[in-house]
């Protein structure tokens, strides 16, 4: 997609758009050149009208007047952004000049090939001019080609502007904490180092920690209710602490601790009886709230086991593992309307569930990763950029027709507009005719293994779900890609155990993953509000 073609279109007014089909095509071959146009309807404007109309277009002010002065030898963010700024609007000034020329010069061919002036020129004149205007398109072509690059030349200028302000939250944190744990002689010397490499980084290196008490704070998704049928029981890890799910006598699902209160036998080993699960080793029975109600062979005592809040929603099991008291609001985590779930996959992941959702935030890495699945024969864009608004945890990602947004506290959601089943089309997902919609849920289990609840969606191929042994597909293409990814991810935790910092050189593109990464140590200092919350 040229910079020049986009300038364009995106500077026609809409009278001009609905009312006049516009489509120009410059063909230069060897030994002569062919000429498509069609400039309104047929015989519908006259050259007075055709010149207001393109005044909207190319009557743009020199902006070479309004070129900004800046004094001293250094620039801050914001002098940067401007002549950033100054360079797109004069790339942009020279490119509509360049395609007036190319216009007028498409007039004169116009002109020449009329059927009414053929007759009144001879075939040598004709020839001439021709030979003459070629040259001249050749030229304008050329001058074309030589502003392209200059736009994109000032569009990497602001790309990196754009990581500038972007990081300076970063560097404003940085700049703090270094005031408060370094002496004020060493304060100068810092912001020396400031002004020199004008880059931040966050700090995610070394063995992971402990998991904060307040992360813990959050309801989070463990299980598909399809998975929890009566008389069957679901072990998981969540926080490195074992629990076990099954259903109690009214259907509904509860979450209790995996040990056994009386010799410490995992639970999940045994059955569900009536809705109570009942421990292989003597055959004490719990219910879903923990209290042990039947003690074989010995007389009953009042004996409890932890139980953790645990509630059904929109096909999934969620649960509470904090102290604080449980909140009433709830994620959604449904399809949009319209969607049909064709899969839902759980997985188990030896990669800490931060690490993992760095991976699922980050876009710009499939062309490179996964060339042999759903990025197969992606092209490689000259730059990619994930816009959203000043304050959240959403956005959209150019050049890709894809919405993501990161849902607290650890999930991801995305749609991808899609022409069939691994091919992208369109700028963007409201240009596609048909859409994929994912969730990952990322449940931290331990310090180095993670839960991975997957839900895939389409809103086409409706039949799909109804195919014997989809499921299997859909599964192996789904292992397929996670593979893809984790053998990075695991290099990546393996030398951040050994000290290296994985949030080393952020840049534009990265902007969702430190948004999350924000999010999650303003949770962790117990900040509040919260970094990028949406408004209530």
């Amino acid at each position: 997609m040229t910079a020049i073609a986009a300038a364009v279109a995106l500077s026609l007014p809409i009278s001009l758009c609905n009312s006049c089909k516009v489509s120009k095509k410059f063909q230069g071959v060897k030994g002569g050149f062919g000429v498509f146009a069609v400039l309104g309807e047929a015989n519908s404007l006259g050259p007075s009208d055709k010149k207001s109309l393109w005044g909207t277009l190319f009557d743009v002010e020199d902006p070479r007047s309004k070129a900004p002065q800046c004094k001293g030898r250094f620039l801050d963010v914001y002098q940067a952004l401007e002549l950033a700024r100054y360079d797109i609007q004069y790339c942009d000034w020279r490119a509509r000049q360049d395609l007036r020329t190319i216009v007028l010069l498409h007039e004169k061919v116009v002109e020449v090939l009329n059927p009414l002036a053929r007759e009144y020129k001879s075939i040598g004149t004709m020839k001439k001019e021709l030979a003459e205007l070629q040259g001249e398109l050749a030229q304008a072509h050329k001058q074309v080609h030589i502003s392209e690059a200059r736009v994109s030349a000032a569009l990497d200028k602001l790309a990196y502007m754009e990581e500038l302000v972007n990081g300076k939250l970063l560097e404003d944190r940085t700049k703090m904490e270094s005031s408060i744990a370094a002496p004020s002689s060493s304060t100068s010397t810092q912001s020396l180092d400031t002004m020199k490499r004008p880059r931040k980084s966050l700090d995610v290196s070394g063995p992971v920690q402990p998991y904060h008490p307040r992360l813990k704070n959050f309801w989070y998704p463990v299980a598909f209710s399809t998975d929890l049928k009566d008389e069957t029981m679901i072990p998981i890890d969540c926080f490195e602490e074992p629990w076990v799910l099954f259903r109690g006598k009214d259907g509904n699902p509860g979450c209790i601790q995996n040990t056994c209160a009386h010799r410490a036998c995992p639970l999940h080993l045994g059955s569900v009886n009536e809705g109570r699960i009942q421990c292989p080793y003597h055959g004490w029975e719990y219910t879903t709230d923990g209290k042990c109600e039947k003690m074989p062979s010995t007389r009953l005592l009042n004996v409890k086991i932890k139980s953790l809040p645990c509630l059904e929603q929109e096909g999934m099991i969620l649960i509470w593992p904090g102290d604080d008291p449980p909140t009433t609001t709830l994620p959604s985590l449904q399809p949009p309307s319209g969607f049909v779930i064709h899969a839902e996959i759980v997985m188990e992941l030896p990669v800490e569930h931060g690490l993992l959702l760095d991976n699922l935030l980050d876009l710009a890495h499939a062309p490179f990763t996964h060339t042999s699945t759903f990025a197969k024969g992606w092209t490689v864009p000259s730059l990619v950029k994930f816009l959203t608004p000043a304050s959240g945890l959403q956005g959209y990602w150019d050049p890709y027709p894809i919405d993501m947004e990161f849902q607290p506290p650890c999930m991801v959601l995305s749609t991808i507009g899609m022409s069939k089943p691994g091919k992208l089309e369109g700028q963007s997902t409201k240009e596609c005719a048909t859409h994929l919609h994912q969730l990952h849920v990322c449940l931290p289990s331990s310090r180095n293994k993670t839960r991975l609840l997957y839900r895939m969606s389409l809103d086409f191929a409706p039949l799909l779900k109804h195919i014997p042994f989809m499921h299997y597909l859909w599964r192996h293409f789904a292992e397929q890609v996670l593979n893809e990814d984790l053998r990075l991810v695991i290099g990546q935790q393996e030398r951040m155990i050994n000290g290296a910092n994985v949030w080393n050189w952020p840049v534009a593109y990265d902007k969702l993953g430190v948004r999350y990464r924000l999010w999650r140590d303003a949770v962790e200092r117990g900040s509040k509000p919260l970094p990028f919350s949406k408004p209530m």
